[in-house]
């Protein structure tokens, strides 16, 4: 289970009717907005250079302008972020300046659900590295509803924060990984990404771009067996130990003694593998402390032909969906306390990490789809995810 602190909102409105605490909170984001890389005020870079020819006043006097140079230049920030975000929910037009995608996953947590999410950002129509992120989620409300609280609404997700895109070094999106905890429902998610400004420095208009995105966020408080979200991965990663509660918004794919790094795209090439994690909820348990869980997973590929592609599924086999061909399958795996030794105990919650990772130079180009069967041995109850992708150059 992923233990996730509740989210800190560092939204201000900046109006006469804001409160001391959200004035006192805005305050806070902006020391924490003063200390990201590249953002300093040109005088103070060259402050080092001339402080043998000032005096300890004038040291003390540019000190404070430059501090006062700052914190308006990221008030102003905050104000033209939050203006962003408020005019894509009142449906008007908002700045596109480069294209900005969104994946997110789904895991249980101690409070609600847990969302990591990964954002891919085309930085060729960018000139410059440091870039503010805002992300807020709303309750799903039909438009003119939407208009009628949103004077007064707060937001389950409300949170900005700096981020450092490619610099040049390296090729493809920039990609940012980020999470949240959020109760189970139906929301609107709002991601503004803005260019930093350099405090002193005149450049044109920075640029921006605004993703709405449609959550349906599960409910994970039952006892029934669930997974969570089946992960794609690039590579999954042994961390010596846990990364600290207060750090997993910003390292989302830690889990237990591992790290995921999230799969750019589901399209891979044949000298690659296919590597999909996950977590297994609520198995049987006696009183003893047994349980026992099989999973297994089968691949098919998309036919095109045929009312039903069950070409090849067997007795061992789950017959496939319309315009599908059983293509393989790999050993099933077991999850029991033999094989996860005396330590393991599912009845504190402690989710099975499973997972499999698939060569895939046996597989030809096309499309496929990898079904997952989750069955608890002990209660007879079994449950399928799947995860779609393509192989191909």
């Amino acid at each position: 289970m992923i233990d996730v602190v509740d989210q800190v909102s560092i939204r201000a409105r900046l109006e006469q009717r804001a409160s001391v605490f959200r004035r006192w909170r805005w305050l806070a984001a902006l020391i924490v907005l003063a200390s990201a890389p590249g953002v300093q005020p040109a005088s103070i870079r060259a402050q080092s250079a001339s402080a043998g020819d000032r005096g300890g006043q004038r040291q003390q006097d540019d000190r404070s302008a430059d501090g006062a140079l700052l914190e308006r230049t990221h008030r102003e920030e905050g104000e033209a972020i939050l203006a962003i975000a408020d005019a894509a929910m009142a449906g008007k037009q908002t700045p596109v300046d480069f294209t900005l995608t969104w994946h997110n996953d789904f895991i249980k947590a101690q409070r609600g659900t847990f969302v990591p999410f990964t954002l891919s950002v085309d930085t060729s129509r960018l000139s410059r590295a440091a870039a503010l992120v805002y992300v807020r989620a709303t309750k799903r409300l039909a438009l003119e509803r939407r208009r009628s609280v949103e004077a007064h609404e707060t937001y389950p997700v409300d949170a900005i924060f700096p981020v450092v895109l490619n610099d040049g070094s390296s090729t493809g999106p920039s990609r940012i990984s980020r999470g949240f905890s959020i109760e189970p429902g139906d929301y609107d998610v709002f991601v503004v990404m803005r260019e930093r400004v350099e405090p002193g420095v005149s450049r044109p208009r920075p640029r921006a771009s605004v993703l709405r995105q449609t959550l349906a966020v599960p409910d994970f408080g039952s006892t029934d067996l669930t997974t969570s979200s089946l992960m794609v991965a690039d590579r999954l990663t042994p961390l010596a130990e846990a990364v600290p509660t207060d750090l997993l918004a910003e390292r989302p794919y830690a889990i237990g003694l591992n790290e995921i790094t999230p799969a750019s795209d589901r399209r891979f090439r044949r000298d690659e593998e296919l590597i999909v994690v996950f977590l297994v909820y609520n198995p049987t348990v006696t009183t003893e402390r047994q349980f026992d869980l099989k999973v297994e997973y089968h691949f098919f590929r998309h036919s095109g032909r045929g009312p039903k592609g069950d070409d090849g599924a067997g007795p061992r086999n789950p017959g496939g969906r319309p315009g599908e061909t059983y293509f393989n399958r790999t050993e099933p795996q077991r999850f029991n306390p033999a094989l996860m030794g005396p330590s393991f105990d599912p009845r504190s919650g402690e989710p099975v990490l499973a997972g499999q990772a698939v060569p895939l130079a046996g597989f030809e180009d096309g499309d496929y789809r990898l079904d997952v069967q989750i069955t608890d041995l002990l209660s007879g109850k079994s449950i399928s995810r799947d995860v779609m992708f393509t192989v191909g150059s």
